[in-house]
């Protein structure tokens, strides 16, 4: 069964406004967070917990 069935993608925020670079986010579903590049929407997709992912955003978004 894929885990993202059902997935609602939305451009990440962070993401590039050219057009280009682009990163999907699907946070819609239970006990997983899908991530994918936009410009390749049937392709491989990243998938993480939502522990995870938080912790990756968290670590992303720190300033010094």
């Amino acid at each position: 069964m894929d885990q993202l069935t059902g997935a609602r993608w939305r451009t990440s925020s962070r993401s590039s406004s050219n057009g280009g670079a682009c990163v999907e986010v699907a946070d819609n579903l239970p006990g997983v967070v899908g991530v994918r590049d936009s410009e390749d929407p049937t392709g491989p997709a990243l998938t993480f917990t939502p522990t995870a992912w938080r912790a990756f955003v968290a670590g992303v978004t720190e300033r010094p």
